[in-house]
């Protein structure tokens, strides 16, 4: 398969965002393409840069390499040495893993989380989420979204066995460096069910009944997204023994994390039906398609011109 071609998904099955959460739902393999990107390419610097075992490594090696994100190269045959090297596919990862670095900086205390400075204006910043069209900064509520023709909840969550052998993995003993992040992304419901709350969905019985997941299931994460204040629970005011649950500050501003996912997904990811999800930045009319810019000078953000301090 080569890394400069999407690759293109069975009719009917998984669409691009499910693809996509079961692949990036994992925080082993966040931290992977995270060092990857920062010059990491030996099994043991891998495995000296985090608390992983061997058997995991490995898995988490090869899933990457097989989904194009590294490219296994053979330096040396006897004795065997082998790289991993970044691809187009993981290196355009970038704009997700500076949403998440920014999130879980501002909304996570007890993080040591490094600082970054725009080399354009040398000033530490903040990314800013902005459509390309306009150039404006661009929230949540500014983005028009409904299906495409790939796109529903059943299609966009990740395959169930994938996502179990992954989940036990990390009670096991994961890094528990993006915690938040994985309350939020690192299971199959959790994921579909913050997409839903973006989607404008706050009724139990409508999370229920859109996911099409066991009730125990969404008031388990109801609860933990409660519980890191993603989401609050709130009377409604005609029927006082109905619970809503609405985005919080924090939940809001993890839209960033969710643009840049969902802009990945689709760029990696196709369908043969179409895309799985459109958008529209209603302050512009254009098709949404998602960009920082530097909160200090305002301009384009790109990966070279960020310098970790």
């Amino acid at each position: 398969m080569s890394d400069e071609q999407p690759t293109e998904l069975e009719p009917g099955g998984p669409n691009a965002v499910g693809k996509m959460l079961g692949l990036l739902g994992d925080e082993w393999t966040l931290l992977l393409i995270q060092q990857a990107l920062l010059g990491v390419t030996r099994y043991g610097q891998f495995k000296a840069a985090m608390p992983i075992s061997n058997a995991v490594l490995t898995a988490r090696l090869n899933l990457l390499t097989r989904e194009g994100l590294l490219e296994r190269n053979v330096y040396q045959s006897n004795p065997l040495r082998a790289e991993y090297l970044t691809t187009p596919r993981s290196r355009s990862l970038w704009p997700f893993m500076l949403a998440i670095w920014d999130w879980e900086r501002k909304w996570v205390p007890g993080h040591d989380l490094p600082r970054m400075v725009h080399t354009v204006c040398e000033r530490e910043f903040a990314p800013v989420l902005s459509c390309a069209s306009c150039g404006k900064p661009a929230a949540a509520r500014e983005i028009a979204a409904e299906w495409g023709p790939s796109g529903n909840w059943a299609r966009s969550v990740p395959e169930a066995s994938t996502r179990r052998r992954w989940d036990s993995e990390q009670v096991s003993g994961a890094a528990g460096l993006f915690p938040d992040t994985m309350t939020i992304l690192g299971n199959r419901w959790a994921s579909a069910l913050i997409g839903a709350a973006f989607r404008g969905i706050t009724r139990f019985t409508d999370f229920e009944k859109a996911l099409s997941a066991p009730p125990t299931l969404v008031a388990d994460r109801l609860r933990a997204f409660v519980a890191i204040d993603v989401l609050a629970a709130t009377q409604n005011d005609k029927r006082p023994d109905w619970a809503e649950y609405h985005l919080t500050e924090k939940g809001r501003a993890f839209f960033p994390v969710v643009a840049t996912a969902l802009q990945w997904s689709q760029r990696w990811f196709r369908s043969p039906e179409g895309p799985a999800l459109l958008e529209t930045h209603t302050t512009c009319g254009a098709e949404f398609d998602p960009q920082f810019r530097c909160d200090q000078c305002s301009t384009v953000v790109h990966r070279r011109d960020v310098r970790i301090v």
